[in-house]
């Protein structure tokens, strides 16, 4: 019995994180707290910017997996192999006072279904990452990489888009893609330190990304990007189902390459690694404490053209 309301349990966060990201109507905005240089390398060294031809279009492909095994005290486990791959297409560029504006549109996203999966839980996975079809919105940023502006279309902005899927998509690509650049002169061996707050389906994220600049060929770059989250002790509840979701801790870490191309909209890149929550769920037949270890990777792949 315990170990049937347990997988019930389990099943409910997952529920509820997914439904807690997608029921709202507004959520706050993810916000970058600027860049500081930590090294500022082998001279020489310039200053490092974008500068996106207008015309210019990226097309790529995200491709995510994820592996999540929670358990609790007792020792039993649910595991679930979710994964996502999305073709996107980012342009043309169009040249504005402060930077480039282009638009970002998935055109097409397929789940990645491991053999001999539940197939109650594969038609979920492929009715959620058919939402992701069509999807898209636009962008303005500056020559630093800083998002000025951004809105999404009326097709992202529906009820029913995952919305949780999508902020981590989101801002892993944000995070791998679109590197901030500092102001300062940089030159080989050079690193710097990115911050920022993430509202994660209710849970307040703090993240730092750190870049080290490992070679230079003309206008691409090659870095390498650690990338950590931490979590402070806090409590989310859902009144209209009765739970209340305190979190213990919270913590990941992973690391990447990107190779950042100055003239492009987007960058190749990859990066992977884990996760570590600890959760106390409370719901009216009871409490149960909840570990979630994760473990995940991201790829970015990207040719760009310019539209002539």
């Amino acid at each position: 019995m315990m170990g049937c309301s347990l997988t019930r349990g389990l099943v409910l966060v997952s529920a509820l994180a997914m439904l807690a990201a997608c029921n709202r109507t507004k959520t706050a905005a993810d916000v970058d707290t600027g860049v500081v240089v930590l090294d500022h390398g082998d001279r020489p060294r310039d200053r490092v910017r974008y500068k996106v031809p207008p015309g210019t279009t990226t097309s790529s492909t995200t491709t995510l997996r994820v592996k999540t095994l929670a358990t609790s005290p007792d020792g039993a486990a649910l595991s679930v192999l979710p994964g996502v791959r999305l073709d996107i297409v980012s342009g043309p560029a169009e040249t504005t006072d402060r930077g480039v504006k282009f638009k970002v549109d998935v055109v097409h996203a397929e789940a990645l279904v491991p053999a001999g999966f539940d197939p109650e839980l594969a038609d979920m996975l492929r009715d959620g990452a058919a939402m992701l079809d069509e999807i898209g919105g636009s962008v303005e940023v500056d020559d630093h990489g800083r998002k000025l502006a951004g809105e999404l279309d009326a097709r992202t902005k529906r009820s029913d888009v995952p919305a949780r899927l999508l902020r981590m998509i989101v801002n892993a690509r944000e995070t791998l893609s679109r590197v901030l650049l500092p102001e300062e002169p940089i030159g080989l061996g050079a690193r710097w330190e990115t911050r920022r707050t993430i509202d994660a389906f209710g849970i307040e994220v703090q993240q730092v990304n750190t870049y080290t600049l490992v070679d230079r060929v003309g206008d691409e770059l090659m870095l390498n990007v650690t990338v950590q989250q931490r979590a402070l002790p806090q409590t989310i509840s859902f009144p209209e189902d009765g739970v209340e979701i305190s979190v213990e801790s919270m913590s990941a870490l992973a690391n990447g390459q990107i190779v950042l191309d100055l003239d492009a909209l987007e960058s190749d890149a990859s990066a992977n690694g884990s996760s570590e929550d600890r959760l106390r769920v409370k719901t009216v037949d009871g409490q149960e404490s909840i570990r979630v270890d994760e473990t995940f990777e991201i790829q970015i792949a990207n040719t760009s053209g310019l539209v002539r």
